[in-house]
């Protein structure tokens, strides 16, 4: 959502930034400003000219936003973290370790997930079936196919 009031309310001058701006010192294309400010993890406001302006505060916002994206962390969640932060709040430190502990169990699923996978893949890989409906090592006489659709064998839903 984007904060539609002049650039100059609440905000002294200075402390504002134009799009190009955040996006060079964020690290980020202009498009994923406006894509991260569409799903309302990121605010602007306007100026007169409808230019977007941000505080500075939101460079820490996208600094979360990337950092999460390289842990492999879902934007959703991160929205969902940030709902807890007062209205267009900045995390603090403690801010920092509540989104660790949001963060810490669905970090450790996906690198089961993957630990799982990256064991049992080269099993099956290695004997040359590539079949994981027929494979004994993985699945052996289909039994996941009964769970439903999907990869079931590596989606950690499956022991």
């Amino acid at each position: 959502m984007t904060d539609t009031h002049d650039a100059g309310a609440g905000h002294r001058a200075q402390e504002l930034l134009s799009v190009g701006q955040v996006a060079q010192r964020g690290g980020v294309s202009v498009s994923a400003l406006h894509f991260y400010e569409r799903q309302g993890l990121i605010f602007s406001t306007r100026t007169s000219g409808n230019q977007r302006r941000y505080a500075r505060s939101e460079l820490r916002r996208v600094a979360v936003i990337r950092a999460a994206q390289r842990a492999g962390i879902p934007l959703s969640l991160v929205a969902s973290v940030f709902e807890e932060l007062p209205d267009h709040g900045v995390p603090s430190q403690a801010d920092w370790q509540r989104l660790s502990e949001h963060w810490h169990a669905e970090l450790t699923a996906r690198i089961d997930a993957l630990e799982k996978l990256r064991g049992s893949l080269g099993g099956c890989i290695g004997c040359g079936c590539l079949s994981l409906a027929e494979c004994g090592f993985v699945n052996p006489e289909d039994q996941v196919a009964g769970e439903g659709p999907g990869a079931r064998a590596f989606d950690g839903t499956n022991p």
